[in-house]
């Protein structure tokens, strides 16, 4: 049996592993298909109210501050190309829509310290200031099948796939039939030209 001493530094040495496992899932970066979630509640705006999601929503729930604050045409565009991908037998979820800027800011400071740099991590997040998320101008798609299917079916209905290196992100980047402007290769590109 393990003395007092040994206990303590099993426990110690769990809590360690614990707390870099935690803070593995509480990390988020746009650098793979986003799903969101299990966030721990320590910041002003964190949570629901400042545009956290759990895992995904159906764009019907509208009562959530991640979709009832996104741009209204967003959201219409967005319902509308949900009901005929689901139509077509794809089911589209929203794993990230409106965001507060302390929650953005915390997601860019999580990718700073990810990729080493502030340049590195803007080729994956927007601080709040250029972020669409926080203007409710932009939405993260799941799954894979239901980004598919939005990249090839999305102009119809006026959505766009801004940044190649982000299959999930979306934008109302032009009308209904119209034709998508040419993408950027991700976000940094925008605040160069910008």
């Amino acid at each position: 049996m393990p003395s007092h001493r040994g206990i303590i530094r099993i426990l110690a040495l769990g809590a360690v592993a614990f707390g870099a496992l935690t803070l593995s899932a509480c990390s988020y970066t746009e650098a793979a298909e986003p799903k969101r979630g299990n966030y721990l509640a320590t910041q002003p705006d964190s949570g629901p109210s400042g545009g956290e999601i759990e895992d995904s929503l159906s764009v019907e729930d509208t009562h959530v501050p991640a979709l009832a604050r996104l741009d209204s045409a967003l959201l219409t565009a967005l319902q509308s190309a949900a009901a005929d991908a689901r139509a077509s037998g794809v089911d589209m979820h929203v794993t990230s829509g409106w965001r507060s800027a302390a929650y953005q800011q915390r997601l860019f400071d999580e990718a700073v310290v990810k990729y080493g740099s502030v340049n590195e991590a803007s080729k994956w997040v927007h601080t709040p200031s250029l972020s669409k998320h926080v203007s409710g101008q932009a939405v993260d798609i799941g799954p894979t099948d239901a980004n598919d299917w939005l990249v090839r079916h999305g102009s119809d209905y006026g959505l766009c796939q801004t940044y190649s290196n982000e299959m999930w992100h979306f934008e109302l980047a032009t009308t209904p039939g119209g034709e998508c402007p040419p993408q950027l290769s991700n976000p940094s590109d925008e605040r160069a030209e910008g």
